[in-house]
């Protein structure tokens, strides 16, 4: 059985090795076809197959068909492709399968370093139990606004965990117009409701607005509301924008508001020293969330959040009663009591081998490489009588559009909304597409390590395909 496993094993580390090494020369993506058929219609199997013809299914069924981000043309959304090292210990994590509820095993402690070094690396302070390793953003959402609201009924002589939200001036939440879809989304699941989730205006560097936020505060003060709450951003998904972090901590201080960062994409790019600048005020929040499984090219999942207060977390999760927790010098007690998960995957090992193996330079230099990118393409779409740059690049996000000699604004409108699936379709390159002030517009979102500046030159080639293969109305 050992031998059988090992040779399988061998097997299916040569699929893995064969797909990432072909990458480059196929479709960035395709459609499935039959082979999505065979998938999802299957049905149960009444007896087990042999590991090898498994193998053999994964080999023409399932690796043909990716998402697309492992390709270097692949510039859609903020999905990196896998940094090796992690992938090459997830078999490691999979044959140990710990729950990383807490406990005195390898996972935990793994763990407490990935935080660690990712608090270092983001220059965000760091004590032990200060954060936490989650599926992604969303969850570190819900997690630290779920702390944010805790304090904020401890503060006014409730507690919320028994009392709930009944009866209770209604919270409020403030975001920016460009923040990300999983800040509603946990106000939501938190009982807070969309109508708590206040939108403040943005700049014309798609940043929110300070000073609208000191409007908002104070009619909402007025009328009764609740805040609780600043959510900012560090790196729009549109834009890559990054909001005025040192001017809304002032603003949180003064008002006595938890500051979240939305740091989901951007805030790794604070390990590079020439960029770090950018972030000022970062440090200042009470919570910030980010995904290694991002520009880290952790693969998937790998979120994390980091806080401030360690007691925050522990106040709004624990149910192990005070006088059984472990929180003195033995340490801060398990994870489960810092966040809504009880069973947790070994989600540190990926992440910390990728740490391990890239360093500190490395993720540097991945830093530097894909601003570096970024302000390439900004300046090729700048350079073109056909396109337009629709905001300042200040991370690694390119929004423009493309705008073709004698189209009124209607069919550059509708050029525009149908590029990115053409693109897609024609699978040299792979972009999506977005709304800036209500008008659709194209983003592309470098963070692969291997794009080129021929990849650039391809990516706009084929916008411009693209914008003549469906008719202009």
């Amino acid at each position: 059985m050992t031998e059988d496993l090992r040779r399988a094993a061998r097997l299916a580390a040569d699929l893995a090795v064969d797909h990432l090494a072909g990458i480059p020369g196929r479709p960035v993506w395709q459609p499935m076809g039959e082979a999505a058929a065979w998938l999802r219609d299957q049905p149960l199997p009444e007896h087990g197959r042999p590991i090898d013809a498994l193998l053999a299914d994964l080999a023409s069924r399932v690796l043909p068909y990716p998402m697309g981000n492992g390709h270097p043309r692949f510039f859609g959304w903020v999905n990196s492709p896998p940094q090796p090292a992690g992938v090459l210990v997830e078999p490691v994590a999979a044959a140990m399968n710990p729950s990383c509820a807490g406990g005195d095993h390898a996972a935990v402690a793994a763990e407490r370093c990935v935080v660690r070094w990712l608090a270092e690396l983001t220059g965000y302070p760091s004590r032990p139990g200060g954060g936490l390793l989650t599926s992604g953003a969303s969850l570190a959402t819900i997690t630290a606004l779920a702390a944010a609201r805790h304090r904020a009924a401890a503060a006014d002589g409730w507690d919320v965990r028994a009392e709930g939200l009944a009866g209770r001036p209604p919270f409020a939440v403030y975001v920016s117009a460009e923040a990300h879809s999983c800040l509603r989304k946990a106000a939501e699941l938190l009982g807070i409701g969309g109508r708590g989730v206040r939108v403040v205006p943005v700049d014309g560097q798609f940043r929110m607005d300070p000073a609208a936020l000191r409007g908002a505060l104070a009619r909402d003060r007025a009328d009764g509301l609740r805040p609780f709450c600043i959510a900012a951003t560090a790196g729009t998904v549109n834009t890559g924008a990054i909001d005025p972090l040192a001017e809304l901590a002032k603003v949180a201080a003064e008002e006595e508001l938890w500051l979240h960062v939305d740091g989901a994409y951007g805030a790794l790019g604070a390990a590079d020293p020439a960029f770090a600048p950018r972030f000022a005020g970062m440090s200042s929040a009470d919570s910030l969330a980010l995904d290694p499984h991002k520009w880290l090219g952790v693969p998937v999942d790998c979120g994390c959040l980091l806080v401030r207060e360690p007691a925050a977390l522990r106040d709004a999760f624990s149910l192990v009663p005070p006088y059984l927790r472990d929180g003195g010098t033995d340490g801060p007690g398990w994870f489960s009591e810092y966040g809504p998960e009880q069973t947790r995957p070994f989600r540190a090992l990926r992440a910390w081998a990728t740490i391990a193996h890239l360093g500190r330079s490395g993720i540097e230099a991945l830093v530097s490489r894909s601003v570096a990118l970024a302000g390439l393409l900004a300046g090729m779409v700048d350079a073109a009588a056909d396109t337009e740059l629709l905001a300042p690049v200040v991370t690694s996000v390119v929004a423009f559009r493309y705008r073709p000699p004698g189209l009124d604004e209607a069919q550059v409108d509708a050029v525009n909304r149908a590029i990115p699936g053409a693109v897609q379709r024609r699978g040299r390159a792979f972009l999506t597409g977005t709304t800036l002030g209500g008008r659709p517009a194209l983003r592309a979102c470098l963070i692969h390590p291997d794009t080129t500046p021929g990849d650039l030159t391809i990516l706009l080639s084929e916008v411009r395909a693209a914008g003549t293969e469906r008719p202009v109305a």
